[in-house]
């Protein structure tokens, strides 16, 4: 293939990436702000939210406290911590509710021994070495013509995306357990089900957008190795 269509199809690729990304990214945004703005008919905040769920689960030891920023949600499984953004934890929204349980059902898998969860851990240490280096060694490997450098790298590359495809289960499943939870404590109405899951869905998009662009990434570095190798 001529040189020029393989650099069209590499720009193209990554086009494709960059929008995907960006429109995860905007529709998250975008449905957590309309459901910001509408409140839970229970009158709770995310922190009396996750409080409720993890002190019914036998889960009363694990600290929650507020963090800054938006979307900056999470639980430490390390330390037993829970984590709520300054628009989850003292907010009383569907959206507010929604991810401060979704939090919660990663807490809960945790306590079960949920075995994706338990996978998605044991890789935390070999993805903060490959999503830092990989970049580097490709880099490198085409700038001096080392292709074992460039071999390397793109195995980095795909050991971070293994580690987002094993989150994918691990994200939906939380979000299962998060609407569960809400339903059977009546910490929401029947009728604000489907808001709540169109928080989570809009969440859960940003994971599935972001294995889609690694896969994209993928096909564009194995372009450039096979191009470069002729």
């Amino acid at each position: 293939m001529p040189l020029y269509y393989q650099n069209s199809s590499s720009m193209l690729l990554m086009l494709i990436g960059f929008i995907i990304s960006l429109a995860s990214q905007l529709y998250i945004k975008a449905v957590f702000k309309k459901y910001s703005e509408v409140g839970n008919k229970n009158n709770l905040s995310g922190l009396e939210v996750a409080r409720r769920i993890l002190d019914r689960n036998n889960l009363g030891e694990i600290n929650i406290f507020q963090v800054r920023g938006s979307l900056t949600d999470h639980y430490n499984p390390t330390n037993k911590t829970l984590g709520l953004s300054e628009s989850v934890y003292g907010l009383r929204s569907i959206a507010a509710v929604a991810v401060a349980a979704h939090e919660c059902g990663h807490a809960i898998q945790h306590e079960k021994g949920y075995i994706p969860l338990k996978i998605r851990s044991a890789l935390v240490p070999v993805v903060q070495i490959s999503s830092s280096s990989s970049w580097y060694l490709i880099l490198i490997g085409m700038i001096m013509s080392i292709p074992k450098f460039v071999d390397i790298g793109i195995l980095l590359f795909v050991a971070t995306l293994v580690f987002q495809i094993v989150t994918l289960p691990v994200e939906f499943d939380a979000s299962h357990r998060a609407i569960v939870k809400l339903e059977e404590y009546g910490l929401i109405d029947q009728g604000e089900v489907n808001s709540c899951r169109s928080v989570l869905i809009a969440a859960a998009l940003t994971y599935v957008a972001a294995v889609a662009v690694s896969m994209l990434n993928l096909l564009r570095l194995l372009g450039l190795r096979n191009r470069d190798e002729r």
